[in-house]
């Protein structure tokens, strides 16, 4: 480097006055950067919820109330969300190209379709 440079203070500092939180304080050497999740096991294991009374909530006996929210409906050919129903065989679909493909089933395919989210009809 040259001289002029070197004793002229261009470098840049340590640290950083506009910044609100300097990395180095944040992150310091050694630790890493994104949040670690823990597993079911682990938080259980670290609770030690086999001491406790069986009639203390934890995550093992805890209850919740049915959703107060309506069920998702799902197409039963492509498994993305359905917000359409084929009148003729009652089929769930989510676009016009899988419509297409549920008129063009035989009625032996409908019914295993059907039987797979349990609700086999007999078709008309």
């Amino acid at each position: 480097m040259e001289p002029e440079v070197v004793d002229s203070n261009i470098l840049l500092p340590h640290y950083l006055s506009f910044k609100k939180v300097q990395m180095s304080e944040k992150y310091p050497k050694g630790q890493a950067r994104g949040r670690h999740w823990k597993h079911l096991k682990q938080i259980l294991q670290a609770e030690n919820y086999l001491t406790y009374p069986s009639i203390e909530p934890n995550y093992v006996n805890i209850e919740s109330p049915p959703s107060m929210y309506p069920s998702k409906k799902f197409c039963d050919i492509t498994g993305f969300e359905a917000p359409y129903v084929d009148p003729r065989t009652n089929l769930r679909y989510a676009n016009v190209d899988v419509f297409k493909r549920i008129r063009s089933l035989p009625n032996e395919y409908v019914q295993r379709y059907l039987a797979l989210r349990n609700a086999a009809v007999v078709l008309r």
